[in-house]
């Protein structure tokens, strides 16, 4: 298949656009962030990359902390707003009607509509070029009830999250898989296995031929 060759940027995709909340109080702001990511499982880690020049660049870095809330399909408008005007000027729950929440484990809220928000406490700020990379543990994690079945288990797909690629929103479509799909389970033999401690009988030598 033919290809086009451009030089290196960093056209990945989908990412997330997330809201991130930082900053207490009156001061509390939201800034959309679409370049967010897992680094680690334990402690769980994340990162996000800022512009020293954004508002919530001081906010974070003063404080230490934030909250990554995931954002769905419906509430995709309001994240594209955040991400387009300074929060220096305008008052964004005020614009979108979003609601502050009181977090669990950091000082400025979580985003009220948003179905999952994982609050993050920062541990290493990474000068990169353009942008400072945040990485931070995930201190607690928030989750709407009406997103687990009746055994508890979360189910990602009720939140209908939207993505983000090369400029355009998207809803997420069905599902194609669960990990680990692909992976072919071996079958047990019929035979079984010696006993411990029991050397496996050995085969009897056949008789060559000439």
């Amino acid at each position: 298949m033919a290809k086009i060759r451009w030089k290196g940027s960093t056209l990945l995709a989908p990412l997330p656009p997330v809201m991130v909340t930082c900053g207490e109080g009156e001061k509390a702001n939201i800034i959309t962030v679409a370049w967010a990511g897992i680094i680690n499982t334990h402690p769980p880690k994340v990162s996000i990359s800022v512009r020293p020049n954004r508002h919530s660049y001081g906010l974070i870095k003063e404080s230490g902390e934030f909250v990554i809330n995931l954002t769905p399909e419906y509430l995709i408008r309001a994240a594209d707003y955040c991400g387009m005007y300074t929060g220096a000027k305008v008052d964004k729950f005020a614009a979108t009607g979003l609601h502050k929440e009181e977090a669990q484990a950091v000082a400025c809220p979580i985003i009220e509509e948003c179905p999952l928000s994982l609050e993050c406490k920062v541990t290493d700020v990474i000068p990169q070029g353009t942008h400072d990379l945040f990485l931070a543990e995930v201190v607690a994690v928030n989750a709407e009830d009406s997103l687990l079945d009746e055994t508890g288990k979360l189910c990602m797909e009720r939140a209908k999250l939207a993505a983000f690629a090369h400029g355009e929103y998207f809803a997420l479509g069905k599902s194609i898989g669960k990990f680990g799909f692909s992976a072919v389970k071996k079958k047990k033999q019929g035979r079984s296995a010696p006993k411990t401690g029991s050397a496996p009988a050995k085969k009897k030598k056949q008789p060559q031929k000439d």
